[in-house]
C-alpha cells in the first residue's frame, strides 16, 4: 500500500474554497468519505485524494508523494480565503475484511473495502490490491494515474471522482467537454497478457505505438491505449497483449 499523508484543511471557507477546486461535488461530505481530483485549468491530473468532515475541518488524504505539491497548488489558490492546511496527526488503516468502528466504504468500488483514519500508525490487512485494481480496472496514483493525463480516460467516472452537475472548478470546461462533445480515443482498459513486462512498458500493435502497459495481476493488466489499434496482436516487450477481456 503506497503511503499516504492525511492533511487537516480548518477555516470557516474550507468547503467552499475546495468545492471551487476539485472535480468532485462537496456536499457529499454529508455522505461520507468523497473520491476527488484537483486538475490543471487545461483539465490534467495534477493528484488525486479522500475527502472527509471532521467536526468543523475535512480530512484530506494523499500519496505521500503528492502531498508537498498538492500544498502548493493549494495554497497558491488560497489567496485571502479562512483555509487552513496542516498535517492532521492522523494515518490510513485500509482493509476488505470485517470494518473496524470509524471506518468508511471506499467510495471508488465496493470490493476496495474501507478507510479509517486514526493516530494508530498506517496499515492494511494485507489485501491483494493489485489483484483487486486489476480485476476492476482502477488505477493507482503514480502508476496508472500521473501527470498530464486525462481523469475520464482514466475512468474517474466510473470511479464516482467526478460530477457533472456541481458547477465550475479548476478544469472543469475542457473535463466537461470530454464528457458531451468528444468519444474518448485513449483511455484506461483490462487487458490478458501472456508474460511479463515492466510498469511502463510501451505497447505496440503492427510495429505502431499503441499504448502502455501497467499494473499485472494472474495473466490481466491495466493498460492506457489508443482505442484505433487496440487488438489481438499487441506486444509489450516480451509480453503479448491482447485487449477486450
Amino acid at each position: 500500500m503506497p503511503t499516504r499523508r492525511v492533511l487537516r484543511l480548518s477555516g470557516k471557507d474550507t468547503e467552499s474554497f475546495l468545492q471551487g477546486l476539485v472535480t468532485n461535488d462537496v456536499k457529499r461530505l454529508d455522505q461520507g468519505l468523497v473520491y476527488a481530483a484537483l486538475l490543471t485549468p487545461q483539465g490534467k491530473y495534477i493528484a488525486d485524494f479522500f475527502l472527509l468532515r471532521d467536526g468543523d475541518s475535512v480530512l484530506l488524504d494523499v500519496a505521500e508523494g503528492l502531498a508537498d505539491t498538492l500544498i502548493k497548488r493549494l495554497s497558491m489558490y488560497k489567496l485571502r480565503a479562512d483555509v487552513t492546511i496542516a498535517d492532521s496527526g492522523l494515518h490510513l488503516q485500509r482493509g476488505t475484511g470485517p470494518a473496524p468502528d470509524g471506518a468508511l466504504p471506499d467510495p471508488r468500488h465496493p470490493e476496495l473495502g474501507w478507510r479509517r483514519y486514526s493516530p494508530e500508525p498506517e496499515s492494511d490487512d494485507g489485501t491483494d490490491w493489485d489483484a483487486i485494481r486489476v480485476a476492476h480496472c482502477i488505477p493507482e496514483t503514480g502508476i496508472e494515474l500521473t501527470p498530464d493525463s486525462y481523469i475520464l480516460e482514466s475512468g474517474f467516472e466510473a470511479l464516482n471522482g467526478v460530477d457533472f452537475k456541481k458547477g465550475c472548478y479548476v478544469g472543469q470546461e475542457v473535463t466537461a467537454r470530454m464528457k458531451h462533445k468528444t468519444e474518448l480515443r485513449k483511455g484506461l482498459r483490462r487487458v490478458t497478457v501472456e508474460g511479463e513486462a515492466p510498469v511502463g512498458t510501451q505497447i505496440t500493435s503492427g510495429g505502431k505505438p499503441a499504448g502502455v502497459l501497467y499494473t499485472q495481476h494472474g495473466g490481466r493488466g491495466i493498460a492506457y491505449l489508443r482505442f484505433d489499434r487496440a487488438g489481438e496482436d499487441m506486444v509489450a516487450g516480451d509480453a503479448k497483449v491482447s485487449a477486450g477481456n
